[in-house]
């Protein structure tokens, strides 16, 4: 495990990285005909399946995080697709660095070089049984926003545990970097730090308060029963990983709390931007009628029609 030490500068948090972390937390949103669940629903039932299958986790945590970036940007273009439409490995590959390489900017570059490779050169994964912890939070709704003594803010559709332990996972190793943190170790922390909802309906904070005392041991019950379906060695690799939890006192620990608390703020923030977006930005900075042979066209029926 990398030593602990504190950001250079001062700083808690790099902020060059915001708005790649903004575009990323998209993938939990992202879904397509014939796949069933989000890009992150699935690289998060990928990855422990890779797991059970006996992949390294470290090298696992480089793969699942290089595919998640390229995604960010490609959405579900991923390798499986661009095969099947007749590219090559070679031009596939290329295809997803082309598309990592659009969102990569604020990386740290040793890490960057160490995704980038990931996909120039991609490695199939012996899957093993995905957990049914892991098919469980796949389909328990994540609380909202929730506050002691007030009614819960219910935003529509919720993001489900499996969406958000991956992101999570993948925000921490962008971020290990600049905490000087073992990604490893914050990746499969993240993946694993709500196995306790599997089995236990997500109630957020006020369910917690709520619960009172009796709330450490319904989640250290419940995740000793998620942890007791894996096997050893694997099952030690993930307790010793989910030691960072408990506080910010490791380089791991706050890399993994960072990317926690920035997900939890940006899959709210998602609902509120798209309230506030107007058809300026629409058809201004996003080009909705784009350039093409019949732009001049589409602009005069909008034009004609009063639209917007």
């Amino acid at each position: 495990m990398a030593a602990s030490h504190e950001p250079a500068g001062g700083a808690r948090a790099p902020l060059n990285h915001r708005e790649l972390l903004v575009e990323l937390n998209d993938i939990k949103r992202v879904r397509s005909a014939g796949r069933a669940g989000s890009i992150a629903e699935r690289l998060f039932l990928q990855a422990w399946a890779a797991l059970t299958g006996g992949a390294d986790p470290a090298a696992l945590a480089l793969d699942i995080t290089a595919k998640a970036l390229a995604a960010s940007r490609l959405g579900d273009l991923d390798a499986a697709f661009l095969s099947l439409a007749g590219l090559s490995p070679d031009q596939a590959s290329a295809v997803l660095v082309r598309g990592f390489d659009e969102v990569a900017g604020p990386l740290d570059p040793a890490l960057a070089a160490a995704l980038r490779a990931c996909l120039a050169a991609p490695r199939d994964w012996t899957p093993g049984p995905v957990p049914h912890f892991a098919l469980l939070q796949a389909d328990q709704p994540r609380a909202g926003v929730t506050c002691p003594g007030k009614p819960r803010i219910l935003l529509e559709p919720p993001e489900n545990h499996a969406e958000h332990c991956l992101t999570v996972a993948v925000y921490g190793v962008t971020l290990s970097p600049f905490y000087g943190a073992d990604p490893t170790t914050v990746f499969v922390a993240a993946l694993a730090h709500h196995l306790h909802n599997a089995l236990m309906p997500d109630a957020g904070f006020t369910g917690e308060i709520l619960l009172g005392e009796h709330l450490d041991a319904v989640i250290a019950t419940l995740s000793e029963r998620a942890l007791s379906e894996l096997a050893t060695p694997l099952r030690d690799v993930v307790a010793s990983s989910r030691k960072i939890l408990a506080d910010d006192g490791t380089a791991e620990g706050r890399a993994f709390h960072a990317a926690d608390v920035i997900d939890r703020v940006l899959q709210i923030a998602q609902h509120l931007r798209a309230a506030s977006l107007t058809m300026d930005t629409v058809l201004g900075e996003m080009a909705l009628v784009h350039d093409g042979p019949v732009k001049g066209f589409h602009d005069r029926v909008l034009a004609d029609m009063r639209l917007p």
